[in-house]
């Protein structure tokens, strides 16, 4: 079983739908995918069709004491998800005070699961630093980084980045991170200009893009996946080559994160 963190140091960069279409792209590659929302806001279930009054989820079967494996679902589009589930104000502090009094749960509890050998768990995490974001790079054999193209998420980076360090450097099985840079629009000066700068910085190994393509909210507002829908467009051929330099990742040898 392989970890993957989806992360990213500022909001509204679309970590969630990137979250959904690595899911898609790996289970279209043979892989057994299942997602887990990490992110009080509750989303990543709606990318796969699962009912908006679906309530159950891994932090209500934690308050409760119940096994997760009763909260996993599979949505429409075939893809198995594990929502973080809707609960109170007060029941979400409790959950986060769970997860700081014990910071390997979301490890532990994913290996209870029973997941294949050849499994990948996407992990969709609320944006900035976090409980849940220590937890999900705490069990992680690697991370994507999620950005746009422009001057705040360039200048989140390298918090980002140091956190990365913290929790994943030393532990052998970490295997190292990708930096996605989402919604590029060439045509836009600053766009082009920070992603080349982004680029720079990571070097073109480490760097991939996905363009702004409508297809991609369009997809989610059917609740198809995106090669499904529009497999001819920008967006799609975008997020192939997202998926295919993850699993290069995971099948990589390179152990450890690389310094900025």
């Amino acid at each position: 079983m392989k970890i993957i963190a989806i992360v990213s140091g500022k909001g509204g960069v679309g970590k969630t739908t990137v979250s959904a279409n690595l899911c898609a792209g790996l289970r279209r590659l043979g892989k057994s995918v299942l997602a887990v929302d990490l992110d009080p806001q509750n989303a990543l279930r709606l990318h796969f069709g699962v009912s908006p009054r679906h309530v159950g989820g891994l932090a209500r079967a934690v308050l409760s004491g119940d096994d997760w494996r009763s909260s996993v679902v599979q949505g429409n589009t075939g893809d198995y998800v594990l929502p973080y589930g809707s609960i109170n104000e007060g029941d979400r502090l409790d959950f986060e005070q769970d997860l700081r009094e014990n910071p390997t749960l979301l490890r532990d509890q994913l290996a209870l699961l029973g997941l294949a050998d050849d499994c990948v768990v996407v992990l969709d995490t609320p944006p900035g630093a976090s409980v849940y974001l220590t937890q999900a790079l705490a069990a992680a054999n690697a991370a994507v980084i999620v950005a746009l193209p422009d001057a705040a998420s360039y200048a989140t980076l390298p918090k980002i980045m140091s956190l990365i360090k913290q929790y994943c450097s030393r532990r052998k099985k970490f295997l190292g991170y990708l930096l996605l840079i989402n919604q590029v629009d060439r045509v836009k000066q600053l766009a082009d200009d920070v992603t080349d700068m982004m680029s720079a910085k990571f070097g073109k190994k480490s760097i991939v893009l996905i363009h702004q393509d409508q297809a991609i909210p369009e997809a989610l507002a059917y609740s198809k996946d995106l090669q499904e829908y529009d497999p001819l467009s920008r967006g799609a051929h975008d997020v192939k080559l997202c998926v295919q330099a993850v699993e290069r990742l995971l099948n990589s040898d390179t152990v450890g994160v690389a310094a900025l």
